[in-house]
């Protein structure tokens, strides 16, 4: 190969003709990021878990996807987690669950998604490599935040409303959903 056909293809892209001192960035989510992730969801698997077991275990279905989307990279498979998760949250509030770990449920997998897909674009930015330690815990700490204060708002208005009306509680519950998610945007 020439001097020039050596050039032709370093500029090209192909990676096999990198020169020795160039390194391709590594575009995967940090590692604290996935991590706190899948804390958060199995955070909310074992409060939707505690409130009915069947609701729980799609609930913990969810956690595999939300894992997978992460190690994998890939925004659709995150929403796919978070919309399992929904569904078991759902499901578990149409067969009795409590409305405290379903409430409980929901803000970690809403916490959960939010960090992962946060990860997701830090790593398409900065990279797994780069300084991003205090970015993904001040992100986790302000999704709690805004999620805890949200939750909290949920619960009082079906304290307040509910009086005893399980189909006014479980419209409260979703109407509750609807505004934490609103949150998050």
């Amino acid at each position: 190969m020439s001097a020039g056909e050596a050039g032709r293809s370093r500029a090209d892209g192909n990676p096999g003709s990198r020169a020795d001192g160039d390194r391709e960035r590594d575009t995967r989510p940090p590692t604290l990021a996935v991590v706190v992730s899948l804390v958060a969801a199995l955070a909310g698997t074992v409060a939707a878990l505690v409130a009915a077991p069947t609701g729980g275990a799609v609930v913990g279905a969810s956690l595999v996807l939300l894992a997978g989307g992460s190690l994998l990279g890939s925004a659709r498979v995150l929403s796919w987690g978070a919309t399992t998760g929904i569904a078991g949250i759902a499901l578990a509030a149409g067969v009795g669950g409590g409305a405290e770990p379903l409430l409980v449920a929901g803000v970690a997998l809403a916490v959960a998604w939010d960090v992962a897909d946060h990860g997701l674009s830090l790593g398409r930015h900065v990279g797994r490599e780069g300084r991003t330690r205090r970015n993904v815990t001040v992100h986790a700490g302000t999704s709690l935040l805004v999620g805890t204060i949200a939750g909290a708002v949920v619960y009082g208005t079906y304290v307040v409303a509910a009086g005893g009306q399980p189909i006014a509680a479980l419209a409260l519950l979703c109407f509750g959903g609807v505004i934490l998610a609103s949150a998050f945007r």
